[in-house]
């Protein structure tokens, strides 16, 4: 596979000969999502749509890495404001929009942990291979924020019992403990993540290209019809609007600080 004058920062591309492109996370420490993370991967997927050498995608972390998708990263909310927050939200939506809508399947071999944004890139994946090691959570509550990734949930059919205690609480949440939620196609020993999902997608490799892309467009779809991107969007809103809340300020500085944070409820 040509990457032609596309050169990405935090993802590697290794393709076999049936047409199976494993994609590997690499973002030391803990793979989170910074705004040039957001662009590299709507640059991978222009990098698999260029031509027809990837039948399937696989998306996994290095073996030893710290989560498979570490949620956003902080860093880049210091000093953001309700119009600076929209503004990165636009990127992500497109980012979001550019995995939903990639022409080909693509399955999530989670061998670590997913958390907050990690998390929602999964459910963005035709499928999930996850780690029975590996926990998942939505910890937006405690930074004083909106965990808008439960709308993506909804498409899932995952139950409201568990989309309302992941948010309301932010705890993490074994594998296991999801095998109910609609979440995972498998949940296996964190060894067996990759080779399942490479046995998976080498099965799907092995259709016609244009059946694959014809039913995954016919799929996404469907799927859309319940509008998910719109009430992403408007959660955002309400998100953007809690930036300015000094609890919002307060749960970033003290995860940025290693430490409790003290909230004052406004």
């Amino acid at each position: 596979m040509s990457e032609g004058s596309k050169q990405l920062k935090y993802f590697s591309l290794e393709t076999d000969s049936e047409g199976v492109t494993v994609v590997t996370f690499n973002r030391p420490p803990v793979n989170a999502f910074s705004t040039d993370c957001y662009q590299d991967i709507c640059d991978l997927a222009d990098i698999i749509e260029a031509d027809d050498t990837t039948r399937v995608a696989v998306l996994t972390s290095p073996h030893d890495a710290r989560a498979w998708g570490g949620g956003a990263d902080l860093n880049d909310f210091v000093g953001l404001d309700y119009d600076t927050r929209l503004a990165r939200y636009a990127l992500v939506n497109q980012t979001f929009q550019r995995v939903f809508n990639l022409d080909r399947p693509i399955i999530a071999a989670v061998n670590n942990h997913a958390i907050g944004a990690g998390f929602v890139l999964s459910t963005l994946c035709d499928l999930r291979i996850a780690s029975r090691d590996a926990f998942f959570a939505l910890p937006e509550i405690d930074r004083g924020v909106l965990a808008n990734g439960g709308g993506m949930f909804f498409r899932l059919r995952m139950p409201q019992g568990f989309i309302r205690e992941m948010i309301f609480t932010g705890r993490r949440f074994m594998a296991d403990e999801l095998r109910d939620a609609n979440v995972f196609n498998r949940i296996v020993p964190k060894e067996d993540v990759l080779p399942t999902a490479i046995d998976i997608a080498r099965k799907m490799a092995k259709k016609s290209l244009p059946a694959l892309k014809a039913n995954k467009a016919a799929i996404n779809k469907g799927e859309t019809q319940t509008s998910w991107i719109e009430t992403y969007k408007s959660g955002q809103l309400t998100s953007a609007g809690l930036t300015t809340h000094s609890d919002s300020k307060e749960g970033i500085k003290a995860f940025l600080e290693k430490r409790d944070p003290v909230y004052v409820d406004r």
